[in-house]
């Protein structure tokens, strides 16, 4: 039989022979029969135009996978697409690119997030973070000559959220109930610099300046692979120097050893957040925080852009509306009093 299942699978498989008598084996990712009949005669048409036709063999998926992870190790979300790749292969691992089809990509999609300790349903905001790495991948796949065409791709809607952002007020209540010192100082030195998790936690002593109060993050370690330059406040100067002699590389430890990218304890900072009467607000946050203050004491947003390393315009744009002082003055155009004379008028009418 060309098409089965295997035991214990609702998914469909094929088994045919090429042309040239090699026997191919692989799931159809479908458990409908007509759908998994369907491919199975579209793969063993394209398969005998190939041998007889000399068109340009079929690409895999894994082939496509392989060589997009290789290609991208230099870059600051290769982890990431590793996962998003990984995820996908579960579904198309020995499909021929040509072969997927938009429909498949979208219902391939995760909806539980298993790696939270209590899974969760993935958001639209994640999901649109794995179409853009497969999207990226059919894309590089065409300019390879893999496929004749990339499928056209759209990101699912999301609606927009608040900014979650906190007064200083709240931040300085946050900062009295934080019982760890090292998670503390992190925090403290989160709401002065604006600096990402993951570049607080492994900053090293060869990034800071403390005499002329100023640190820096190199291109290899900042989210758009570009140098950050940081001027430290007096809160981040007195963050750090705390931390002077515990380790002779790193900034922070804890419990005397280096604290991985990855080592926040979420929990423990949610549980801070609840001692301190705050709620829905993430570590993230705080670097919204910062910008926020920022724009509101009249950082120009191109200012704002450079000292938080963002790679588009269009990243700082979103804390704008916290402070339109810029547009005071045009707010007068439209005032029912502009005119004195109108007011005497009305005045004198009543």
């Amino acid at each position: 039989m060309s098409i089965r299942k295997r035991k214990g699978s609702d998914i469909w498989h094929l088994d045919i022979r090429t042309p040239d008598g090699e026997r191919i084996r692989q799931t159809t990712g479908t458990s409908n029969r007509k759908e998994a009949q369907e491919y199975h005669d579209k793969l063993k048409h394209e398969l005998w135009r190939v041998a007889k036709m000399g068109d340009r063999p079929g690409r895999t998926w894994d082939e496509a996978g392989e060589r997009m992870l290789k290609e991208s190790e230099h870059l600051a979300d290769h982890r990431n697409r590793m996962i998003h790749i990984l995820h996908f292969h579960k579904v198309f691992a020995g499909r021929l690119l040509a072969s997927i089809t938009r429909d498949e990509i979208y219902g391939a999609l995760p909806e539980i997030d298993q790696r939270c300790k209590q899974p969760r349903p993935v958001s639209r905001a994640t999901k649109n973070k794995y179409l853009s790495t497969i999207r990226i991948l059919l894309k590089l796949a065409h300019k390879w000559e893999w496929i004749d065409r990339a499928p056209s791709l759209e990101d699912l809607k999301v609606s927009n959220r608040r900014i979650r952002w906190i007064t200083k007020d709240e931040a300085r209540r946050l900062i009295s109930v934080i019982r760890s010192d090292w998670m503390r100082d992190v925090a403290i030195l989160g709401f002065a610099t604006g600096l990402r998790r993951a570049n607080l936690l492994t900053l090293e002593w060869s990034q800071v300046d403390l005499v002329n109060r100023r640190a820096w993050i190199h291109p290899d370690q900042a989210k758009a692979r570009k140098p950050i330059g940081v001027p430290l406040n007096d809160d981040a100067v007195e963050a750090i120097r705390r931390w002077i002699g515990c380790h002779e590389r790193f900034v922070f430890i804890r419990n005397g050893n280096p604290i991985p990218a990855d080592g926040w304890n979420s929990s423990q900072w949610d549980r801070q957040c609840a001692l301190a009467g705050i709620e829905n607000f993430r570590f993230h946050d705080v670097r919204h925080t910062w910008a926020s203050w920022h724009v509101q004491a009249g950082t120009p947003l191109n200012r704002l852009m450079e000292l938080g390393g963002w790679a588009k315009y269009e990243h700082v744009l979103r804390y704008a509306h916290l402070a339109p002082d810029h547009l005071a003055e045009h707010a007068n155009a439209v005032t029912i009093w502009a005119q004195s004379d109108t007011r005497q008028a009305v005045s004198l009418a009543a």
